[in-house]
């Protein structure tokens, strides 16, 4: 076990064989336990990490096939993602978590939730903004997909960007994670978001039973009506100004939205 900034770099076996990679510190009672998005690490986190580290034992996860976690995976599936997440609450031990997810994550904290009596609340980040606008499996290879495996570099240059960042979007950011993503081949970028596009994320949301919060950019909208059709327990805040990553766009800000939602969920 290395110590790096006070955080225990640590490693659990998921259900599958594959180690995955995660991060420990802080103190407390309650865990608050953070799933990056799609070709995202541990690293996503580090400002909440920071802010949150005197209250709460904090757990950063690296999903199979992102960051310092195997890559190897064979079975590709939203359980299997669901199972990396489990394994990791199983070895912290703690008797109250709160999830949160980004982006693609937002569909395996959920998963993660059913049938686990610790965790007792979710809090989504900047995704499942409405329960009502799926896209299939055959959508997705068609206006999405296709575009990895054709040409992975110039998709996450040129595409990407549009549906990612806003204007506000400081540049820094945005050179930080078109470099991250460039880091992976491409095979492996279509296989790690391919299980997102076949669950079916409106029967998982129908078996949450805890309450789910969200913080969402205001670049696209929420639809609360669609979503508590749903999710028995939902309600959101707004972030303004920023695209796809406000934990990185505007880190205080969604540090005083997040620490305001945790209040409320454990009081």
């Amino acid at each position: 076990m290395k110590e790096e900034n006070n955080q225990a770099e640590k490693y659990v076996v998921s259900s599958d064989g594959s180690k995955i990679h995660y991060k420990e510190t802080g103190k407390g009672d309650i865990a608050i336990v953070f799933v990056h998005g799609w070709l995202g690490n541990v690293n996503w986190w580090n400002d909440q990490q920071i802010y949150f580290r005197d209250r709460y034992n904090i757990v950063q996860i690296d999903l199979g096939g992102h960051g310092k976690s195997d890559k190897s995976r064979q079975n590709w599936t939203s359980k299997q993602y669901a199972d990396d997440i489990k394994a990791v609450i199983g070895q912290i031990g703690s008797s109250e978590i709160i999830l949160v997810g980004h982006s693609m994550s937002g569909a395996y904290v959920l998963e993660a939730t059913i049938n686990s009596p610790e965790i007792k609340a979710i809090i989504l980040v900047d995704t499942l903004k409405d329960l009502e606008e799926v896209i299939t499996y055959e959508e997705a290879d068609q206006f999405i997909l296709t575009h990895y495996r054709k040409d992975f570099k110039a998709t996450v240059k040129n595409i990407l960007p549009q549906y990612l960042f806003a204007e506000t979007t400081p540049i820094s950011i945005k050179e930080r994670l078109q470099n991250e993503f460039l880091q992976n081949e491409s095979d492996l970028a279509v296989q790690t978001i391919e299980p997102l596009y076949k669950m079916d994320i409106q029967e998982t949301a129908k078996s949450i039973q805890v309450p789910v919060r969200a913080i969402n950019s205001d670049a696209t909208p929420t639809n609360i009506e669609n979503n508590r059709k749903y999710l028995k327990d939902y309600d959101y805040t707004i972030i303004t100004g920023t695209g796809h990553y406000p934990m990185l766009e505007k880190p205080d800000e969604f540090n005083r939205i997040l620490e305001n939602l945790i209040s409320e969920l454990t009081e």
